[in-house]
């Protein structure tokens, strides 16, 4: 009887990391030192926005993503707030807008300019004034306008209103210890928390009641997160007994025992989850490891499949996460972190190789997009919705051809040419030397278009069918070119 072992197949098992070149990277930011398990770092398509030290309060930087190499010391920050600020999100229905939460009590949103900080910023759009211990935690509703949600270390969850500044709702009383990590779920009707008591709670905010909990999720003393998967269930990090660090993949229906749980190392450092919902791909980034771990959420057991593991020497002090659309879609780029080290920001790439050089709608389903599906008071009167999804088809730009240089080629690669072209017949005699036919090029077609970033989808379509056609008469007219050749070649040496 054969055991052969049979690898499981994935179009992400060859998934592989690659740091940026050092003049990509973002250099001299003084990272703050901040004791608290937050990622310390933020990023949208626009900006990247990290905490840093900062003297008599708190601030953080927001750089402009092309803005790369060396950052000055006096370049503005965003410091509005009297205490170190603990944790910043961007919102997801706009790309300037940000929210930060502080060991002041309070939690600011603040609008940031077009261009980036030409100034130090210090006046928020709205403080928002209702716990009474710090902040640590501030995270966006994913498809409701304008609602936030803050956690502070009085053990309290608000959701606020910003357009209006005011509270919306308070649950108090729900959790008896310090707050971990909130997640909301895809549609945002509930979220799950982590919390100081071991146990995860998913929690109703418009009932104010929990849902679901399930205690002792995982047996260690240390930080544990949770966070909402595209399908309902939660995925967990947390320690064992003997400090050993864990994942766990749990049923909301039924919260008695794991669907995975898996054991990974000793390492005393919180475990980061990052979730991409379009390829189920959670990211695992220990605070002070120098390695990313990446898995497969899968819905046949063991359900956690292990990918790889990318690894660097430096260890990560925080960690950014890019959005879906914020990423470079022709390179087959299917995540982006913000690596934080100590003096440095060094973004680290995620690639799946392809040979192809079309758009890889496996990889690209429609995602999430920038625009809300409902306004906050929809929200609050009952209504669920999903994220607004968008294409990243019309983000996608194809490679510039190598061979542009090669004036044959370049001509029919930028000609509007057809597979029903007419063409030259064959002549019998070598009269004019083959070249001379390529020599007029075509009108040109949508193709000159293209890299402008206006095509639309029905265009590329047509450019990529433009293209195969035009490929397949430079392989014919190459044909008849070694036909003529081969031809002269004969009648030189019969003349001869």
């Amino acid at each position: 009887m054969s055991f052969r072992k049979v690898v499981r197949q994935s179009k992400f098992r060859h998934v592989f990391g690659q740091p940026v070149k050092t003049e990509q990277c973002y250099d001299d930011i003084r990272v703050s030192r901040v004791t608290w398990d937050s990622t310390f770092c933020a990023v949208n398509p626009s900006f990247v926005a990290i905490i840093v030290e900062a003297s008599g309060g708190g601030a953080f930087l927001v750089l402009p993503l092309h803005k790369t190499g060396r950052i000055d010391k006096s370049y503005p920050t965003v410091c509005g707030h009297t205490g170190p600020v603990l944790d910043i999100d961007w919102c997801p229905h706009n790309d300037h807008v940000i929210a930060s939460g502080s060991e002041d009590c309070t939690v600011m949103v603040w609008q940031i300019p077009e261009n980036g900080l030409s100034q130090p910023l210090t006046e928020p759009v709205v403080v928002l004034e209702g716990h009474s211990k710090r902040v640590g935690i501030v995270t966006w509703h994913p498809t409701a306008r304008n609602v936030l949600l803050s956690a502070g270390c009085d053990n309290v969850v608000l959701i606020w209103n910003v357009g209006t500044a005011e509270e919306l709702y308070r649950l108090e009383g729900l959790h008896p210890d310090l707050i971990y990590s909130v997640s909301w779920s895809r549609d945002g009707s509930r979220f799950c928390t982590a919390c100081k008591d071991k146990s995860v709670r998913v929690i109703d905010p418009r009932r104010g009641t929990v849902v679901a909990e399930k205690e002792r999720a995982h047996e260690g003393a240390r930080p544990m997160r949770a966070i909402f998967l595209a399908d309902g269930k939660i995925f967990t990090t947390g320690f064992s007994r003997m400090s050993e660090r864990q994942l766990a993949l749990w049923d909301m229906e039924n919260l008695e025992e794991p669907m995975g749980l898996q054991e990974l190392d000793s390492s005393n450092g919180a475990l980061l989850p990052f979730y991409d919902p379009d390829t189920n791909v959670v990211y695992v980034c220990g605070k002070g490891d120098s390695s990313i771990r990446y898995f497969e959420i899968t819905e046949e057991p063991p359900y956690i499949h292990f990918l790889n593991t990318f690894t660097s020497k430096e260890p990560q002090r925080g960690m950014g996460w890019m959005p879906k659309r914020g990423l470079d879609v022709s390179k087959c780029e299917i995540a982006r972190f913000y690596k934080l080290h100590e003096r440095k920001c060094e973004p680290i790439i995620m690639t799946v190789p392809r040979k192809s050089d079309l758009f890889q709608d496996d990889l690209y389903p429609d995602t999430a997009g920038p625009e809300a599906a409902m306004e906050a008071e929809e929200w609050v009167a009952g209504r669920t919705a999903g994220p607004v999804l968008v294409s990243l088809r019309q983000a996608y730009v194809p490679p510039k051809q190598r061979d542009l240089k090669v004036s044959r080629r370049a001509l029919l690669h930028d000609g509007h040419a057809t597979a029903g072209a007419t063409t030259t017949p064959t002549p019998t005699a070598p009269a004019a030397p083959a070249p001379a036919r390529l020599s007029a090029p075509p009108a040109l077609g949508t193709l000159g278009t293209l890299g402008t970033g206006t095509a639309t989808g029905g265009q590329l379509e047509e450019v990529l069918q433009e293209v195969a056609a035009l490929r397949a008469l430079v392989a014919e007219q190459g044909q008849r070119i070694d036909r003529l050749e081969e031809q002269l070649s004969r009648l030189e040496n019969g003349h001869v």
